[in-house]
Formats: structure tokens, C-alpha cells, sequence
């Protein structure tokens, strides 16, 4: 590894492919990876969640909030960080370190019982749901968009499913954004649905994220007292 100027280059390793030396060399270059460590973030994606509720507001007031896709942690970092009094859950199917504050399940959302573990671990209706979830890609531009669009459908299913009125949805999406049916869907059920692209995604990434504030449904009906 040397230094060139003020960009880091990483020598070709033997038996490292070219893309992973890529890979690495923005890794070590990259403003928000470096900001992260320094901050005590587990991720640079933290920012993309600061700068999207600094654009959106979806973060004041909430009380109870569900990450989805939380692993590795940086969204929920944020949300404890800025709402010390907020309930948080969080799923993902990979092993997330434990964060003060939360609760973790570590199960995949898709599976048919994890809707209900996560609102037994919650507790009543949700303020905020995120997600940042995304399938694992297959190299076909089509199928790994579908496949995601897929996830982002299940989280909005959920969401209408668990949100308080008011409440929020904020979720990943890839290039061209949510697709009509959707944004249709988002529309019937939230009073604003906007689309993003924060800073601190790569700006060859092919995500963007959908902002939607204002659920216009009924709160879930809760369990009666000794049926929880």
C-alpha cells in the first residue's frame, strides 16, 4: 500500500482479485468510511440515514421504531443516538452486535412468523419503520432489482400493517426509484412520498431511498391485557 498525494492506492495483491483491490482502494479513500470510524459508527451508511432525516424530519418525535435489515447496525446507532428514549427493533438475517438500547432478532424478515416477533418485541404501533434492505445480487441488473423491489414491497405490507397514523416509512430502492404500482400503494397509504438520493450514496450506486410521511391508516389493534 502507498500514498499518492492524498489518495491511499493499494498495490494488487497476489491472488486478490482486481475488483476486491477496487473495492479496497475506495474503501480506504472514501470521506464517510473514514468519518464513520472516527464517529463510532459501524457503517457509513449512519449518514445516509442523517442526511435523509435532516432533508425529511422523520426522526422527531418518534417512540418506537423497527429497523429492518439492521446489520450492521449504523441506522439504529443513529436512532439511539438522536432518540435516547426511543424503543427500537431491529431484524436481519446476519449477526448484528448487540446495541445498547435495542432489541435484535436475528431471523429473516421474509419468514412467515418474524411480523409478529417483531411486534411482540415492540409493543405497540410503530412511529418509524426503516428498512435497508436489499437482496444479495445475482450480476442480472433485472433480477436483483426485482428481487429488492420485492423486499421493499414485504417492508411496505408490514409497515401498513404495524404504523401508527402519522407514522413513517423510509425504505431502499434502486435506480428509477419505486415502480408505479408502488408508488400507488405508497400513495393510498401515506399523504407524501418523495424520492432520494443522499449525499453519502456512492454516486455510482444504483440506490435511491423512498420517504413516505403521514400513514394514513388505523392504529393495529393491540393485545388485551394477559394475551400479549
Amino acid at each position: 500500500m502507498k500514498n499518492s498525494g492524498l489518495r491511499t492506492r493499494v498495490k494488487t495483491a497476489k491472488g486478490r482479485k482486481v475488483g476486491s483491490t477496487r473495492w479496497l482502494e475506495r474503501q480506504l479513500n472514501d470521506p464517510y468510511v473514514k468519518r464513520a470510524k472516527a464517529e463510532g459508527y459501524r457503517s457509513r451508511a449512519a449518514y445516509k440515514l442523517i442526511e435523509l432525516d435532516e432533508r425529511f424530519g422523520f426522526l422527531k418525535g418518534a417512540r418506537r421504531v423497527i429497523d429492518l435489515g439492521i446489520a450492521p447496525g449504523g441506522w439504529t446507532q443513529v436512532v439511539r443516538q438522536r432518540l435516547p428514549q426511543a424503543q427500537v427493533v431491529g431484524i436481519d438475517l446476519l449477526p448484528t452486535d448487540p446495541i445498547e438500547g435495542a432489541t435484535i432478532l436475528q431471523m429473516d424478515f421474509m419468514a412467515e412468523d418474524a411480523p409478529a416477533k417483531l411486534a411482540e418485541a415492540l409493543g405497540g404501533p410503530a412511529d418509524l419503520i426503516l428498512s435497508d434492505m436489499a437482496a444479495n445480487t445475482v450480476g442480472h441488473p433485472q433480477t436483483d432489482h426485482l428481487r429488492t423491489m420485492g423486499l421493499v414491497e414485504a417492508g411496505l405490507l408490514f409497515a401498513t400493517e404495524m404504523l401508527r397514523p402519522g407514522g413513517a416509512f423510509v425504505a431502499k430502492v434502486l435506480a428509477g426509484g419505486a415502480d408505479a404500482a408502488l408508488v400507488a400503494e405508497l400513495k393510498r397509504n401515506f399523504t407524501t412520498v418523495k424520492h432520494a438520493k443522499p449525499p453519502a450514496s456512492r454516486k455510482g450506486s444504483s440506490e435511491w431511498y423512498v420517504v413516505a410521511q403521514g400513514f394514513k391508516g388505523v392504529a393495529p389493534r393491540q393485545p388485551e391485557d394477559g394475551h400479549r
